[in-house]
């Protein structure tokens, strides 16, 4: 053989070559090896105590094959370690419009690849409903809001316990009579009309809440502030929550969502800003749909000595927000004492009307309305779709019928014909009803008390949820936002959920869903999210004693059990509802541990 300029090329001896690549190999595989057990990726973390290697599953043939693995345990200090919210990594993002509270997620080289522990003396949780009265203090071990909040009466410390008794900024006499109120204002809350609801700057959550048992579905949304941790108090309750706060970027759900959005005092600066806030608001707001308000500016003229400010500031300050509301096609629906209620316009013929100099303008059309994923907020308001006019609240189906209608706007997700669209919508549903009739009997706990907090990571139309909506839990549905965006259909038809890209981690507490659902996930996104990192993920935000339900092609089956080992999982392998080789169900389980690491991160 000769190289092109037509010199010989020596080969080099064969047999020398085999040896020396095989003494590679095995020098590599073997600090591959001594690396795993006592350290942890690119932290470094130091396991103090080796913990013996898990044993690895006999592998199927034609299976993925992966080494067995021990992650260490982190520090204490990660018992509340949310890595896109990481008050850690505040000090690097400005104060302006509180960009620091947005998802600033780390790099690849800084994620952790250890076990976050539970707080001491963690017990499992109270079980519904009695949970949405009172949670273990040491299951959320922080007093800020006890201490700062007392007179408004958000929670109670009593013995080993945090009491909810409903209370809050505008409903000193609890959540119950604030929401009687407003059911007088708004009557569309008591005939399954309004279904999904929004409650910005939440609190505890004790108005979403209360609006379970009345039928109403409602994802509360804070930030990780100074109030510690109003997110992770909602969700040891049992109630909807996500971490999130409208700053730059837009909120992770669709154009045209909520039947309802709602802010009790939640001190967003509606007017500030070109009123971007509040465009944000119109555009996840449904036609037809209300938005509440009740604290400053509503009801200023009987209110304003206790806000610190005179009476001409806040007639000021209502005046400019009735004036961008109208600005928007808003409408004042009803008033009493505190809450003040507008509906947006219902169709278009206010849009059409507005001058060309309108401020704020509308947007054009260089920006999907329904893209939520780290798109940034612009200083204009989004006209709803004209096509859509089954999608404005008041010609919604109304609860529960309308679960189980299909959506008018799956034809555009689905990319299909009116026909086809509803083949399909209707094949998932009795698909769904089908499958969950089989997970209970693997997983006798869910239809029970036991499980409260499900999440349906790689969702398509609901149908999960739609075939538990029976039993005592909720289901927080995830699309990927790089996948085929359902969640339009999936707020049509009264569920709720959220974009999200599991190579990064979701905005949530540790320990705060008692199920977490895959279906097909790995054989869909592994060539993008690794899946260490992903099952990792799940450990996080799972509670112990809670259960993961990995339905995945067999392929990718015994390396996820071996990862699970690795993470102190319990699990096994169960056959699907159709007996098939090509995919299997994988149940695991979460076990319950102490810290013994008392490092820091």
């Amino acid at each position: 053989m000769k190289h092109k300029d037509g010199k010989p090329i020596n080969l080099p001896n064969k047999n020398r070559t085999v040896t020396f690549v095989a003494t590679l190999v095995a020098l590599c595989g073997l600090s591959f090896y001594l690396g795993g057990i006592f350290c942890s990726g690119k932290d470094g973390v130091v396991v103090k105590t080796i913990q013996k290697t898990v044993d690895t599953p006999k592998q199927t043939s034609g299976s993925l094959l992966m080494r067995p693995i021990s992650f260490p345990e982190c520090g204490l200090d990660y018992q509340d370690y949310t890595p896109c919210t990481d008050p850690k990594r505040w000090r690097k993002y400005g104060l302006y419009r509180l960009t620091l509270l947005e998802r600033h997620c780390p790099p690849i080289f800084e994620r952790k690849e250890c076990l976050v522990p539970p707080p001491d003396g963690y017990k499992p949780p109270i079980r519904w409903p009695k949970s949405r009265d009172e949670c273990w203090y040491r299951n959320v071990p922080y007093d800020w809001i006890n201490k700062q909040k007392s007179n408004q009466h958000w929670l109670i410390k009593e013995g080993e316990k945090f009491l909810f008794p409903g209370g809050g900024t505008m409903f000193p006499n609890g959540v119950g009579e604030y929401v009687d109120m407003m059911q007088g204002l708004i009557p569309e809350m008591k005939d399954g009309t309004v279904r999904t609801a929004i409650d910005t700057g939440c609190g505890v959550a004790s108005w979403g809440g209360d609006l379970l048992d009345r039928g109403i579905l409602t994802v509360s949304l804070a930030p990780r502030d100074n109030h510690e941790a109003q997110v992770q108090f909602a969700l040891e309750r049992g109630i909807p929550a996500i971490l999130g706060v409208i700053s730059t970027q837009r909120l992770p759900f669709p154009s045209n969502s909520f039947d309802m959005a709602h802010c009790s005092r939640c001190l967003i600066p509606w007017t500030e800003f070109g009123g971007i806030y509040l465009m944000e608001i119109h555009r996840i707001l449904r036609p037809g749909g209300f938005w509440v308000l009740s604290g400053p500016p509503v009801n200023y003229e009987h209110r304003w000595r206790g806000w610190n400010t005179t009476a001409e500031e806040q007639r000021s300050d209502y005046n400019k927000l009735q004036k961008l509301l109208t600005s928007m096609c808003f409408k004042l629906y009803n008033k009493k004492e505190d809450i003040a209620v507008w509906q947006k316009a219902k169709d278009n013929s206010c849009y059409d009307k507005l001058p060309k100099e309108n401020y704020p303008p509308k947007c054009d059309d260089s920006v999907d309305p329904d893209s939520g994923w780290y798109t940034p907020l612009r200083a204009c308001f989004v006209v709803p779709d004209p096509k859509y006019k089954k999608s404005v609240l008041t010609y919604m189906p109304k609860w529960p019928e309308r679960l189980h209608a299909t959506p008018e706007r799956i034809e555009t997700a689905h990319g299909a014909s009116t026909s086809a669209s509803i083949s399909t919508f209707n094949h998932d549903d009795g698909k769904w009803k089908k499958r969950i009739q089989h997970y209970k009997k693997l997983l006798p706990e869910l239809g029970t008390d036991k499980i409260r907090n499900v999440m349906d990571m790689n969702t398509v139309y609901g149908a999960f949820a739609a075939a538990l909506i029976n039993d005592p839990l909720w289901v927080m549905n995830v699309v990927s936002s790089y996948g085929l965006n359902t969640l339009p259909v999936i707020y049509d038809r009264g569920l709720i959920g959220t974009f999200h890209d599991w190579c990064e981690a979701f905005s949530t507490y540790p320990r705060t869903y008692d199920l977490l659902h895959l279906d097909g996930f790995f054989t869909a996104e592994s060539h993008r999210c690794e899946m260490k990192y992903v099952l990792l993920e799940m450990d996080r935000i799972l509670r112990p004693g809670g259960h993961a339900l990995i339905r995945e092609s067999t392929y990718f089956v015994d390396a996820i059990a071996t990862i699970g080992k690795g993470m102190r999982w319990i699990c096994r392998k169960e056959k699907t509802e159709y007996g098939v080789d090509k995919e299997m169900v994988l149940i695991c389980q979460k076990k319950l541990w102490h810290s013994s690491n008392q490092g820091s991160r």
